[in-house]
């Protein structure tokens, strides 16, 4: 029998709030976080809107803040998320044989200093030429050395390695919006196959800055209802028209069955199962017919050993852009048969906006924590319904309900798939 995977405990800093609880109140009330961009000067961008996460202060959460004063909110996030989930674990290092322990994040960038570069490239450059050794000089003096080697993704889970003593394996997963989802599946493998005991497996990302929001508006993938923010992120409703840009962190405390039962651990779920796959098929649009979703969901029901029947609730991907919204509908739809029409689905990115490569793992807590409540988050600002878009999204309103398999589906850029299973623990 392969070892049971258990998640001992949770952290996630989102745009509706700083903590687990903070931020699981505010999804089953249905508030927003978005709102006009402050992290930069976006008023000549075609849109001026993101999910922040607001007045972010790492002090608040370690004693040890102006280590990590300089790094990028992407490493900062992570080291708040995970944080929390170990002191909500109740995990000692000493509990733990620090070669068993590891690290698996989906993460991203730092923050790019794109204003300085621009700065840079004009200082040194003459008659339309730039010269080269003018350029390296001077930004030898005026570029940051922890701010540029922190735009290293893999960074953040190294920083988690060194703060935690995990001296296991340390992976970064890039399958962007996917990457969390699958750093959870993964990782889990890790202690399923005996190589692991403990791993912190989640993700991190910021890409609230100028070159990331230019990216996504050249790829007319976000929204710009910049007039009204709180009603821009809008998955699966006839008016959408795209993702809002969020960030935050998630991090897991995952543990193999009985090494938990050993210390008396608290078990708030299991990772039943997992599945990813890639479209190949185009780098800026999911396949027309699902089929990356589909096989990813049918891989993660066959590894859970469960039926489409055993889930009771599915966290969509819904990104609120047109083609993710109407082609994951019809995925399910391929996936359930008729039972599609009666699994409640709701996606939480119509308040935490998309959360890029921590997408997955904050959605993975929102998982976990409707097991533990029996509360299922709203969509917000579904107001008029797509036709092609016929399932029940549970909009406006969260709902009550006794769940005990649940289904996250995380969709990434380039045709990158994960769907988790997790459940409710039975000894």
């Amino acid at each position: 029998m392969r070892r049971r995977v258990v998640v001992t405990g949770m952290g996630m800093i989102t745009p509706v709030g700083g903590d687990v609880e903070s931020s699981w109140t505010a999804l089953c009330e249905g508030k927003g976080g978005v709102g006009p961009i402050t992290l930069f000067d976006a008023g000549t961008f075609a849109t001026r809107i993101a999910a922040e996460v607001p007045r972010f202060d790492l002090g608040a959460y370690r004693t040890d803040a102006d280590r990590w004063r300089d790094h990028s909110r992407t490493s900062q996030f992570a080291l708040a998320a995970a944080t929390q989930a170990v002191a909500h674990a109740g995990l000692e290092t000493s509990e733990v044989d620090p070669s068993r322990f590891g690290v698996y994040l989906g993460s991203g960038e730092g923050q790019q200093d794109f204003g300085r570069f621009v700065e840079l490239v004009h200082g040194s450059s003459k008659s339309g030429k730039v010269d080269t050794a003018a350029f390296t000089r001077m930004g030898r003096h005026s570029l940051h050395p922890v701010r540029e080697a922190d735009q290293e993704p893999g960074n953040a889970a190294g920083h988690l390695a060194s703060v935690f003593g995990a001296r296991g394996a340390n992976m970064t997963c890039q399958t962007a919006c996917a990457a969390s989802a699958q750093a959870i599946g993964e990782a889990s493998e890790f202690i399923r196959r005996g190589v692991l005991d403990v791993v912190l497996a989640g993700g991190a990302h910021s890409m609230i800055h100028p070159l990331g929001v230019t990216g996504f508006i050249l790829l007319t993938a976000m929204s710009t209802r910049n007039d009204d923010p709180a009603r821009a992120s809008r998955p699966f409703d006839r008016d959408r028209d795209g993702f809002v840009l969020g960030e935050g962190g998630g991090v897991l405390v995952l543990e193999e069955l009985e090494h938990a039962r050993a210390r008396g651990a608290v078990i708030y779920g299991e990772v039943a199962g997992h599945g990813s796959t890639a479209d190949a098929f185009r780098l800026t649009d999911s396949h027309d017919e699902g089929r990356g979703a589909v096989a990813a969901m049918r891989i993660a029901l066959d590894d859970a050993g469960l039926d489409p029947s055993d889930i009771d609730y599915i966290n969509a991907h819904g990104t609120s852009t047109p083609s993710n919204d109407s082609i994951e509908t019809l995925a399910i739809k391929k996936v359930f048969g008729d039972r599609a029409y009666a699994m409640p689905i709701s996606s939480t990115k119509s308040m935490t906006g998309h959360l890029v490569s921590a997408g997955g793992a904050v959605e993975a807590v929102a998982c976990l924590l409707a097991l533990r409540d029996g509360v299922l988050p709203p969509t917000i600002n579904l107001e008029t319904p797509d036709p092609a878009c016929d399932l029940d999204y549970i909009p406006h309103q969260a709902r009550e309900r006794r769940i005990d398999a649940v289904l996250s589906n995380s969709f990434g850029f380039g045709g990158q798939n994960t769907a988790l299973i997790l459940r409710r623990f039975a000894g």
